[in-house]
């Protein structure tokens, strides 16, 4: 999403690579800018290290130094915190009680302004709350995606990729775009709102 209150990824917009898309102006701000200011800090201290990112940039939507670069830098330092304590890094994160990283949501289909299509909500989303680790929850995530490619295929409709990752598919209404996720879940083995929301 860009809109006005979200932060903003940073891209070269050099139209002869990648067609803009390349992030070489946010890797030098993580070379230069950020490397510069973090080397020596305690990696321990993530409240600290997450405030410096945000004034270092000193934009309200991350627009100098990158949201891409932000935190890009800031799940690195929480990754290399965790890994020197030999924690994984949802424990380290959550505390010593942590067990589980939270249940997954994943994107499927788009509309709104995502998508050219007929659906008001920008994005329709699964919930894998049946799984019982991250890797099945991810799994089921994944085969629900790609079972709703099929359904949608069988349907006749486009399954085109919208703006955030999910297939925009004209369909008539948001009330459609529940009833064949639904579909999808049920072809995919699972139970709706049982297994996936």
């Amino acid at each position: 999403s860009t809109g006005m209150y979200e932060a903003v990824e940073l891209r070269d917009g050099d139209k002869s690579k990648y067609l803009g898309k390349g992030v070489l102006k946010a890797v030098q701000n993580v070379n230069d800018t950020i490397a510069e200011e973090l080397i020596g800090c305690n990696v321990y201290d993530q409240p600290y290290i997450d405030k410096l990112l945000i004034e270092l940039d000193g934009t309200p939507n991350k627009a100098k130094l990158g949201a891409n670069a932000i935190l890009g830098v800031s799940l690195a330092v929480a990754n290399a915190a965790a890994k020197s304590l030999e924690l994984p890094l949802y424990q380290y994160v959550g505390g010593v009680n942590a067990k589980v990283l939270p249940v997954p949501m994943m994107n499927i289909i788009n509309g709104g302004s995502h998508a050219d299509n007929s659906v008001d909500l920008q994005e329709f989303m699964v919930m894998p709350v049946g799984a019982k680790t991250f890797s099945d929850a991810l799994q089921m995530c994944a085969e629900v995606y790609h079972t709703l490619k099929k359904t949608l295929h069988d349907k006749g409709y486009s399954t085109a990729i919208g703006d955030e990752g999910g297939f925009a598919p004209n369909l008539k209404s948001n009330e459609e775009a529940i009833e064949v996720i639904i579909e999808a879940i049920t072809n995919a083995g699972y139970k709706a709102g049982e297994d996936m929301f």
